[in-house]
Parts: C-alpha cells; structure tokens; sequence
C-alpha cells in the first residue's frame, strides 16, 4: 500500500484531503463513547493522520483509507496477523495452475455481507467483473489505480493511458468455489489478492451504486456519492460503517454481530482526522483518544515513560530521494546523480530523524523483502567525491529546485521538513545551489511529483505485500513521469522478473534487477524506518503489522 508510488500519487489528491488540526477534546468524546454491559468503555478511538478519501476501498490508494475500510471489508486472501505472509481471508484455501494463470479459490461457507445477503462465489465474480468493466473517469489511475497494477486495464480502454487488461475472466465453478484467470502470469499474484482496493462488496450494494459515474475536472476527482456517506457500501467485516461526519472529521463504525469470525472485542470504533502528530500525542495525552499512528521518534520515549504503549513494527518502507530528468537535463548525466547520492549523509538522516531500528538503505527494497542483493553499486557518503563527479561533469555550478512536503507525517518520513534541510545542507557542501519548493502534501505535491515537475523531491513507499516487485515494479517497471527516464536494461529487467513463474528464480531475478537500478541510479533510496503506533494505557492493543494492517477488532480494554 502504501502509501505511496508514484501513479498512486493521483488518488491521494483527493483521498487525503488536508484536514483541519484536531486536537479532540472531552465534550466530543463523550458524544461518541458509552459503557459495555459489563461497566467497560465500548467506544474505541483512534486518531489518524488524514481523513479517508471514500469508504469504497476499490476507489481508494492510500493507507488512511484503508486503515478504515479495513476493519469493514475483507479479501480473498490477508495476511498474518503482525506479519507479512500470506493467509486465507475470504478464500480459505488457494492454488494456481503451473503457468499462474488461473487461480482457484475455496471460499468460506456461512459468510454474510453487512446488509444481510449470502457470500458465495457469485458474489466474487460480481466484484471482479464489475471493475473489469468501469467505463469513464473510473478507468483513470487516479480512481483505478489498483485494479490496473494488479490486473491491467479493462474489458474496453477508454483512457489512453490504460494498460492492456490482464483479466481474463471469473467464473464461480460451484457456490464455494471461484475461479480467476489471467491473460499472463504476473509477481504481483497472488499478493495482490489481498489488497483492500480488491476486497469483496455485496453484489447487492455493487448493483445499488453501479450506475453512480465519477467525474473529473483537471487533475481534480469527484468521487461517487455512495462512497462519500455511510449506509451504502457493505462488506463482510468485524465491523460495519455507520457514519462518516465529515464536519467533525470522524467515521463511525459498529461492531457485526453477524461476522463469521471473532467478534469484535469493543462495540464501537472510531476515527478521527488529526493531522499533526503533535495534535495525535496531546489528545492521547488527554484521554481523548485510545491510540494513533505515526509517532514522532522524539516522543517514542516520552510516551513510554508516561506509561502509553508504543509498539514498533518491523522494518518494510523505503524512503527516497527522487530525480527527475526531464525537468533538469543536469540529471540525465550519470556523473550528476551520482554526485548527489555520495553527498547525502544517509547515516546521520537515520541517526537524528528515524527511530530506533531506522537503517541507511542501499536499493529500492528494504532488506526484509526476498531479492534483496548485497551486490548493488553503493553510494556511500564521500563529499570530496562527490564534488569530483560534479567537476567531471562540467557541473560545478549545478542548480537544483528541491520539492517537499509540507502538513504531513509518512512512516517512512516522519518529518519530512527537517529531512529536507539536512539534505539541502549535504548538497550545499558540494557546491549545489538548492532552491526550497515547499508544497502541500495533497494536491499540490502529489500532483507535482506525478507529472514529474520536480527536479529533486521525497517519496517513499509501504509495501502491500512480500514481493520485490511491489517495491521495484512499481516505479521501474516502465517510463514514468516521474522519473522520467527510458533505460531499456532496467524495464527489461524488471519485464524478465515478473513474468518468472518458479519463486527461487524470481528471487534470484529481482536481485538482479535491484542491481541493475542501482547501476542506472535513477534515485537516491535512503533509508528503511519502523514506525511506531500508541495506544492508551488502559488498551490492549491489536498486533502490529509490518504492513501498517492492523485489525482494530483486535482491540480490548483492560
């Protein structure tokens, strides 16, 4: 998930809408929390870092969306709780034939939707056909963009920029048995089965809203108005959405006596938008909230000392710093992109802005994802080389506009505007004279980092699920804007590794691969962080995922 790739950038233009800073107070705590049967709190609240941009998680890419979705909607396939390997979810049982072009799925009996109607492998077929099939604005990246990194285009390509439709079709061989076909196979199978964008509605509600049209106007998306308000999306979660308050930034769900599973360990749960995490910690601080995300690693310790809990999750981000080559000719020079890379100071970044754990990276993967190589060329922190390379280059002189975030907080970037000072400094001491371009985070940056207006800029990127290529794959996979290069040795090598059906060769390929990105230097990756989360002390608090995936049902009160 992540957060965030370079084409799922278009999404977050809407789906996170900068929010007011909420701090939360008593009164509005109140209006949402009651007593359990047995005198307990019943309400849960956890504060989160932006508002969600639709409660349909197939119109949706970015984390805070589908940290809420989650807890509503589930997949043919999750993953273990607190860890990264692939379980059942609404599929117990999966294979796939020799060549990983169809896909069998033994589906849970005695499941039921939100709004009472039976799942069934109709019900799968009803939700994969239906996406195959959006037509309009519904077939723009920014809308779709899951559906086409997973499974391609559609049954008609409206949008020119649409990929070629790897779906070939589902058909539900029995009421507990579907099958997915593909045109080719791909390493974003079968993790992509478990992805929230992909997870499965009611084909009651599908055929409720099916008519309801996105709408764009410029870079701008206007999401559909069923999933702008609770009551009419239904999945077949612990939890069902009940209310999304838009004025005071909260969504509400109720626990689903109904659910086939574990039932939800408190009644009620809630989120709420605040957006610094200085307005997260003090209403936490407050008891106005049970938990939230994205903690500040100055704070880890404070919070710890109080008595809060502050769980840690294992390493699976990567933090970046991007090029791009068509809007600074300097950089198409490998000399020049290698001179910035040995002028960043990747340790001290990690020593004074990232957790503890925090770790200089040396490719695009951190080294918990398979096909990690201990081959890559490295870029280690030499200023006097630096300015060699610069020298050599006939860019001595170099000037550098440098793009950065402003109003938020990733896990992999926890503050993004002390990173970018560090960073201005290191090039300063070779020669390069930067010039700041702050921007808000939604839609200014995202929208200026996807059409590839800057020269230098931060990203970085959660992973989905374990596989090399939902790092790599995604930004090198093919030209991209934002980027903004056309080096056929690396798309090649990126093309031979998805394709590679047996996992130990794909492996083997994807290290390869890793190599020959890092040859190329397209960027500067520079670090892998864990985040960490907190919870209140009266919590116990759901297992923490790798993958930023908690499941909130999890959660009891002490």
């Amino acid at each position: 998930m992540r957060i965030f790739k370079s084409r799922v950038t278009r999404a977050i233009t809407v789906a996170a809408a900068t929010a007011l800073i909420v701090t939360g107070c008593s009164s509005e705590r109140d209006t949402t929390e009651g007593k359990g049967k047995d005198g307990g709190k019943d309400t849960f609240v956890f504060g989160g870092a932006g508002d969600p941009g639709s409660l349909d998680p197939a119109l949706a890419s970015d984390g805070e969306t589908f940290r809420v979705t989650r807890q509503a909607f589930e997949a043919l396939l999750e993953h273990e709780p607190g860890g990264s390997e692939l379980v059942g979810g609404l599929a117990e049982k999966w294979d796939s034939n020799d060549e990983g072009t169809v896909w069998t799925f033994n589906l849970r009996k005695g499941v039921k939707f939100h709004d009472g109607e039976a799942f069934n492998a109709e019900a799968v077929c009803a939700n994969y056909d239906h996406w195959f099939n959006w037509t309009g604005t519904y077939q723009s990246s920014a809308v779709s963009y899951y559906w086409q990194t997973i499974m391609g285009g559609f049954a008609k390509n409206e949008d020119k920029d649409a990929p070629k439709a790897n779906y070939k079709s589902c058909t539900a061989k029995d009421e507990n048995t579907a099958v997915i076909e593909v045109n080719k196979p791909s390493a974003n199978l079968p993790g992509g089965f478990s992805l929230q964008a992909l997870a499965i509605h009611s084909p009651k509600a599908l055929k409720a809203y099916e008519k309801e049209e996105a709408s764009a106007k410029g870079d701008a998306i206007t999401y559909p108005k069923y999933s702008q308000q609770a009551g009419t999306v239904a999945g077949t979660g612990p939890y069902k959405i009940t209310k999304w308050n838009k004025g005071n930034k909260e969504v509400q769900l109720e626990r689903f006596d109904d659910y086939w599973g574990k039932k939800a360990g408190v009644k009620n749960l809630v989120f709420r938008t605040i957006d610094t995490e200085e307005g997260r910690r003090s209403a936490l601080q407050a008891g106005d909230i049970d938990g939230y995300d994205l903690v500040s690693p100055a704070d880890v310790k404070t919070l710890e000392k109080a008595g809060f809990q502050v769980p840690t999750r294992e390493v699976f981000n990567i933090f970046y710093l991007g090029f791009s080559q068509e809007k600074n000719k300097a950089l198409q020079n490998k000399d020049v992109r290698a001179a910035i890379a040995h002028a960043i100071d990747k340790d001290n970044l990690v020593k004074t802005q990232l957790p503890e754990g925090g770790v200089a990276a040396t490719q695009f993967i951190p080294d918990t994802v398979e096909g990690y190589s201990d081959k890559v060329e490295k870029y280690d922190y030499d200023p006097a080389k630096a300015k060699s390379l610069l020298k050599k280059a006939g860019e001595e002189k170099l000037k550098v506009e440098f793009c950065y975030p402003t109003e938020v907080s990733r896990p992999y970037m926890p503050s993004p505007g002390d990173l970018f000072e560090l960073m201005k400094s290191d090039l300063e001491k070779i020669g390069i004279t930067v010039t700041p371009k702050p921007a808000k985070w939604a839609p200014d940056y995202i929208d200026a980092t996807e059409a590839g207006g800057c020269e230098l800029h931060l990203l970085g990127w959660t992973g989905d699920f374990n596989d090399a290529y939902n790092f790599i794959g995604t930004w090198f996979a093919e030209y991209d804007k934002q980027w903004g290069f056309k080096d056929k040795k690396v798309f090649e090598a990126m093309e031979e590794a998805s394709k590679e059906v047996d996992h130990a060769k794909r492996v083997k390929l994807y290290e390869r691969a890793n190599e020959v990105v890092m040859d190329y230097l397209p960027g500067v990756p520079v670090s892998s962080s864990p985040p960490a989360i907190a919870f209140a002390k009266d919590v116990n608090p759901p297992l923490v995922s790798p993958l930023t995936q908690e499941n909130f049902a999890e959660v009891t009160f002490k």
